[in-house]
């Protein structure tokens, strides 16, 4: 029944999604129907054509935007603005349309007039927003590059409507004149914008941009032909021109489509423009408009800005030398000095410290973020692009004044701390773990990271800079192996490097070549004595170490930015050995254990749901078993994730129920169907009565918010009798089974069957 729940919604889901297609396809319909009958309806106004088809053009893809700007929830403010810019556009036509329709003459300026300005100002806003946020960490290079684009585009209109301008000048009507200058201008900067941003390669302005700049240049140069022809007197309504605004709008309407809609694969259409090309054309046209100038008479800010053109492009030139030097000692992600300004620096720093300062110490520091790479493939690399810049400057925020600070690659970072030693370098690293262990917020996600650092002291254990980076990294392993936080170098860490690289090479191999193993440790109702579930645990068939439990492998696991893969190999031999049992009549929940980094990925729902599927298993044969860590480090996220799974019908369990966070509204607020409690407060239970006392308040705790409680770590039957007596509903451990294999384990069911009355009497 769930199972037909889940391809219910997703099929629901899917018809949705449909349905905003085809009102896509409904615009592109109604813009070739209006092209067609401007075409031919002929001399005159036709009212099906010029009104009722025109006006469909206008609002139709207003109704876009306005879904567009209800399915982002008003958080978008580029599609806000850009919703109110078409809107006011549409009302503007449509009062436009009514009224000639009334009285067939407007005066000029009119209340039309100010709805089809109130346009360009707020399209200009949409697109301040949709960049704003990018500009600060782009190099000056690339926004030389985008101003010569936009003041290239700028010289260019200005040439063509420079008798546009000449015409609109009417010394007698002020504020007619005003308004009439207002269309080409605002024309100007909205095309300047739009070339200035397409000539900033460093931009990501999101999917469908192309469309975004069809439609604007589009809409523009609609204005254009219709400024000149107005000038000539020969613009009527009904020719073709019309139907360009239309299409100009539809093409805005694909941009705004994809706003708030799962980004899965390839974005259509991203924005791809080659680095030189936008300034180079740029700087062709002011070229242009400056030779067309000494032949035929230009306005004059055409000619300005044509120069400026030239002049801005001219500036890399001149400095190229000097700029080449300095970009290739930088980053050009976050701005630090990069590897090579590293090596190029340090050994005149070192050595000018030590004869300086008479021997005394410096120290070199590796960091190197923790489990980035989860964030990078879970929530993408333009989050953890953004989680490095914003680590870059807290790093540099906390840091002394003398202290170098140099972006490696990657997330790894590299400080040179002069006049440092052990106990200077080590406040250091204390301080930077603590600036790094507030959260980040990422294109509206909370996203948490902690660091490992190593550290290698100047001259004695390393004379030059590849001693002690080579020496930093070994300790930096060491800290984020041990989960130290931070490790001085010790002339053991040579042995744990090697160590390290050996397992880290071999557990590769093993995920590979399918050394991983599933062992299932059965779960007892307390009330019948029936096994009610089994819990997969991961173990590694070594082939010359035998086999080796988690904690011989799975903080490795988690360094190397591999537990997404693990978790996965685990889900698939867990379901599929479901599936057997349910054969042979076995109707076992497995609960599976989740690391707070895989469930950072915010696809994991729809993925496990998809494996549960294709087996032709009911959701709830799945329990899925996470951290407190992980529901209190992001509520939101935990919330969203772990809702997603719930009403898809997989159950939620909270592991090691006790050790985490001491706040408990989480258990209101998230949808958790079990608790497991900790087996260190299990163990104690028989010899400590404040121990059994807390067992029991937890248990009534648990049954008071309606979830299931069940006990780990239960190895004696006194506490087997005493979790029953308690009200516990499901106890695990030793005293029962250890964890065995899947074929163990059916020979363990077997005979516990064929024992059931006695068995279930003694348990």
């Amino acid at each position: 029944m769930r199972g037909r729940q889940v391809r219910v919604a997703r099929r629901d889901t899917d018809l949705r999604l449909v349905g905003d297609r085809w009102l896509i396809w409904a615009v592109f319909v109604l813009v070739a129907a209006y092209t067609t009958g401007l075409l031919l309806h002929g001399a005159g106004p036709n009212p099906l054509v010029d009104t009722w088809l025109g006006e469909l053009t206008q609002w139709v893809p207003v109704v876009v935007f306005w879904i567009a700007t209800l399915r982002t929830g008003f958080t978008r403010g580029d599609v806000i603005f850009a919703t109110l810019a078409v809107t006011f556009n549409a009302a503007a036509d449509t009062y436009y349309v009514v009224a000639m329709g009334a009285g067939g003459e407007l005066p000029f300026p009119s209340p039309a007039d100010l709805g089809y300005l109130l346009f360009y100002p707020l399209m200009l806003a949409a697109l301040i927003v949709l960049v704003r946020s990018q500009m600060r960490g782009l190099a000056w290079s690339v926004l030389l590059d985008s101003a010569v684009g936009a003041i290239g585009s700028a010289a260019v209109l200005t040439a063509l409507l420079g008798p546009v301008l000449a015409s609109a000048i009417d010394e007698s009507a002020v504020f007619a004149t005003a308004v009439a200058v207002a269309y080409p201008v605002f024309d100007l900067l909205l095309v300047a914008a739009v070339a200035g941003i397409a000539a900033a390669p460093g931009l990501t302005v999101g999917p469908r941009w192309v469309f975004l700049v069809g439609g604007l240049v589009v809409f523009a140069a609609a204005d254009v032909v219709y400024a000149l022809l107005e000038v000539s007197g020969t613009y009527t309504v009904g020719l073709p021109l019309d139907a360009a605004w239309a299409l100009g709008l539809a093409l805005m309407a694909v941009w705004v489509d994809a706003a708030g809609r799962p980004h899965t694969g390839p974005a259509l259409a991203d924005k791809k423009t080659p680095a030189l090309f936008v300034p180079a054309v740029a700087v062709a046209a002011g070229l242009g408009v400056l030779i067309l100038g000494t032949q035929i008479v230009q306005p004059v800010l055409a000619i300005v800005l044509a120069s400026l053109t030239v002049s801005l492009a001219a500036i890399p030139l001149v400095f190229r030398q000097r700029l080449l030097r300095r970009q290739a000692r930088t980053d050009d992600l976050t701005g630090l000095p990069n590897r090579r300004a590293l090596y190029a620096d340090a050994p005149a720093l070192l050595t000018l410290h030590r004869v300086a300062t008479r021997q005394r110490h410096s120290a070199l520091m590796l960091l190197d973020l923790d489990r980035f790479k989860e964030v990078n493939d879970s929530l993408g690399h333009d989050v953890g692009d953004g989680l490095l810049v914003q680590v870059s400057r807290r790093l540099a925020a906390a840091l002394p004044d003398d202290a170098r600070l140099s972006r490696l690659g990657g997330d790894e970072f590299a400080i040179l701390l002069p006049n440092a030693g052990e106990a200077e370098a080590t406040a250091v690293a204390l301080r930077l773990r603590d600036a790094l262990a507030a959260t980040f917020t990422l294109d509206g996600l909370s996203v948490q990271t902690s660091v490992s650092i190593g550290i290698a002291l100047f001259p004695e254990q390393g004379h030059d800079l590849g001693d002690l980076l080579r020496r930093a990294d070994m300790a930096m392993y060491k800290a984020k192996s041990g989960r130290l936080g931070h490790h001085l170098y010790r002339s053991e860490d040579d042995s744990h490097g090697d160590t390290r690289l050996r397992t880290l090479q071999e557990l590769r191999t093993a995920l590979s070549d399918d050394q991983l193993v599933v062992y299932y440790q059965p779960k007892i109702d307390l009330q019948t004595g029936e096994v009610s579930g089994v819990e997969a645990l991961v173990r590694w068939e070594h082939p010359t170490r035998g086999l080796l439990l988690p904690e011989a492998f799975l903080d490795l696991v988690e360094e190397a930015g591999l537990m997404h893969a693990l978790t996965r190999i685990v889900l698939t031999k867990a379901l599929n050995q479901a599936v057997l049992w349910r054969a042979a009549g076995q109707n076992l929940t497995i609960a599976v254990n989740m690391s707070a980094s895989s469930l950072v990925n915010v696809d994991l729902p729809e993925e496990i749901v998809r494996m549960v599927v294709v087996r032709q298993l009911p959701p709830s044969a799945l329990m899925l078993e996470v951290t407190e860590d992980f529901l209190m480090s992001d509520r939101a996220r935990a919330r969203t994730i772990l809702t997603r799974l719930r009403e898809a019908g997989i159950q939620i369990a909270v592991d090691d129920f006790g050790t985490g966070y001491s706040s408990l509204s989480y258990l209101r607020d998230l949808p958790i169907d079990e608790l497991k409690l900790d087996r260190s407060f299990v163990l104690p239970m028989a010899d400590d009565a404040r121990a059994a006392s807390l067992v029991a308040s937890t248990i009534d705790l648990a049954h008071s918010l309606g979830l299931r409680m069940v006990a780990e770590g239960v190895e004696s039957g006194v506490a087997y009798d005493e979790l029953a007596r308690y009200g516990c509903d499901h106890a695990q451990g030793f005293f029962m089974s250890h964890p065995v294999p899947a074929l163990e384990l059916d020979t363990w069911l077997a005979t516990r069957r064929d024992l059931e009355p006695e068995t279930t009497n003694q348990l």
